[in-house]
């Protein structure tokens, strides 16, 4: 079995996905054993308490750097035995150390269709205001993998959906989570899961 964990930030909607996911029976080669916060109220860290899942904080406003802040997370992943890092929603930028720890092993969901409204700066509600602004007809979720350049990795997953009219940024925000965000990461999840099962039986 592959120990998956996930790092949040906030709500933990993604994280959610995962846990129902797992719980359905969606990720056969993969269980959550980690989840990791980078903020201590996290409401995320209460959904992984709820479904029995340990946790862990490493805020980076403890850390005098960014090389220090990585290492604490490496050591906490390595400490769970960390097979796959999923990032779901988490707002701190990873640096190359804990890149270079699991190379090809740390995948992200963004909202909206790599290449379009991605990169520096562009998370959470922002994606889905430039959307709008832009005039784009359809959006959607993209899942990738991690590498040194935000949101420049391989795409493994993507979907799109329809922007409606009258559409506001939280209105196509959760038409993304519902229709592409939770339905990409799970699979996602046992796509990389069966994936590393194979590697590691070789």
């Amino acid at each position: 079995m592959v120990n998956i964990a996930v790092l949040v930030s906030g709500g933990g909607t993604n994280l959610q996905a995962l846990i129902d996911a797992e719980q359905a029976g969606k990720i056969p080669h993969g269980k959550i054993t980690l989840v990791l916060a980078s903020n201590p109220k996290a409401y995320a860290l209460e959904r992984a308490a709820k479904a029995g899942i340990p946790t862990a904080v490493v805020s980076r406003k403890v850390y005098p750097d960014q090389d220090a802040y990585d290492q604490a997370i490496v050591n906490e992943l390595k400490k769970n035995d960390t097979d796959l890092v999923i990032l779901a929603g988490f707002l701190s930028i990873l640096g190359s150390t804990v890149i270079r720890a699991y190379p090809d092993r740390i995948i992200n969901i963004h909202p909206s269709l790599i290449p379009s409204f991605c990169g520096k700066g562009f998370y959470g509600l922002k994606v889905h205001e430039a959307a709008l602004e832009k005039g784009v007809k359809v959006t959607g979720a993209t899942v990738h993998l991690v590498n040194e350049i935000p949101d420049g990795g391989k795409i493994l997953l993507q979907k799109a959906v329809e922007i409606e009219d009258g559409d506001t940024p939280e209105v196509l925000q959760r038409r993304v989570m519902e229709q592409a965000e939770w339905i990409l990461l799970p699979k996602a999840a046992e796509m990389m899961a069966e994936k590393i099962s194979a590697e590691e039986e070789k």
